[in-house]
């Protein structure tokens, strides 16, 4: 175990085989960071998420740790194996998610997938945040730059009918992020929100066609989809402590389209 504070500051990504989590490490890996890949089933993907941060940076430490976050026994090992690894966590990075089950309609939506996805997307995030902040307090001397940054959507405020607690999900984390920021300012922990919009990921694979076409006609004034590196350097920036007078911020990776437009 390591505590010490010549090394590096350690990252936990929750959702960090795959996608905008696999981005999110590669970036963090080519700052400095140590990191904690949190996965819930692909090992595999994990793995190579590994393997990408230890190319980008010769040396680059990184574990990973399998755990579902909206069950409270493997959040609890989550953090646990982080902390056996490394001793401290200096950035929780609450990436984990899931879009709503079928897209149903609003009318047809099912208790099941409310269920499901609140699960992941908000309780677990929030209560792995009230546990690591608890570790981060405890540790607070030997952190580098303290600070939680909550991966949301531009679904937090743009409606979608058939993902409706999909939608209410980002919301929600979007008030957590305020909540926490609140909370955790006087101890010098910064909390923070990146609302990424159209990202070229597995979750927008089904619908790349349309979303591209929509992207040409003007739906974003950057006419391209964003990339999983576009969000991992967002990160970077907020996690490196060069906002130090900010917290409870909100930093669009959405190509604009937050920007409104005649």
């Amino acid at each position: 175990m390591t505590d010490s504070n010549s090394a590096p500051p350690v990252a936990l990504v929750t959702g960090g085989s795959r996608g905008i989590g696999r981005g999110i490490c590669v970036e963090l890996a080519r700052a400095g960071y140590s990191i904690a890949i949190n996965f819930a089933a692909n090992r595999t993907a994990a793995e190579e998420t590994m393997r990408l941060c230890g190319r980008t940076r010769p040396g680059a430490r990184s574990i990973f740790c399998q755990g579902d976050v909206s069950k409270a026994p493997d959040r609890n090992r989550i953090v646990a194996e982080t902390l056996t690894a490394f001793g401290r966590i200096d950035l929780l990075v609450n990436n984990a998610g899931i879009t709503s089950v079928g897209r149903k309609d609003l009318l047809e939506a099912t208790e099941e997938s409310w269920d499901e996805v609140l699960g992941v997307n908000l309780k677990g995030p929030y209560f792995l945040t009230q546990r690591v902040a608890s570790q981060m307090l405890q540790h607070r001397d030997q952190l580098t730059n303290p600070a939680i940054i909550n991966i949301t959507s531009l679904s937090a405020t743009t409606i979608s009918v058939n993902r409706g607690d999909y939608c209410i999900s980002k919301a929600g984390m979007s008030m957590m992020t305020q909540l926490f920021a609140a909370r955790l300012a006087a101890d010098g922990i910064r909390v923070y929100e990146i609302r990424p919009g159209i990202i070229d990921t597995d979750m927008t694979a089904a619908a790349r066609d349309q979303y591209q076409e929509r992207i040409a006609g003007g739906l974003t004034p950057i006419r391209r989809m964003g990339q999983p590196e576009d969000v991992g350097r967002a990160v970077v920036l907020m996690a490196q402590g060069a906002l130090s007078f900010s917290t409870g911020d909100v930093l669009n990776v959405d190509g604009g389209f937050h920007v409104r437009r005649l």
